[in-house]
């Protein structure tokens, strides 16, 4: 069943506004944002960047609205679950916290994408380590 059947129109946009707020409220004010088509992320961003613009802190939130740009991040998922699918599950969060960081970490360097400056991959991760 699709979240769609399930809220009204203004209910999704009214949480995807306090998504947004939260979110800003724990991390602070993004420069830009990249969502997909979803017209409730739209809607619940550009109600933050009005409540932004009335309250005078200066910067409003760009909005990126492109289709692929977030499947950068969505096309690694898989890949994590592969590793975690086979674990007894995690006991405590900071130790999923920590276990799943050092997954990406080590896949981000396999795939290239911190800077080497002329490391192996073992070298990066144990210069990351201390």
């Amino acid at each position: 069943m699709s979240v769609d059947f399930m809220l009204s129109e203004r209910r999704i946009k009214a949480a995807a506004r306090r998504f947004f707020k939260r979110a800003i409220g724990t991390n602070g004010v993004p420069d830009r944002v990249v969502i997909d088509k979803s017209g409730a992320n739209l809607t619940g961003l550009e109600s933050v960047n009005v409540i932004l613009k009335f309250t005078g802190s200066g910067s409003t939130i760009k909005i990126l609205q492109v289709k692929y740009l977030n499947n950068i991040v969505e096309q690694d998922h898989p890949f994590i679950k592969r590793i975690t699918r086979p674990m007894l599950g995690f006991k405590a969060f900071y130790l999923a916290d920590a276990t799943l960081a050092g997954i990406e970490t080590a896949h981000m360097i396999r795939k290239g994408q911190l800077d080497a400056n002329g490391l192996t991959a073992f070298q990066q991760f144990a210069a990351l380590a201390a």
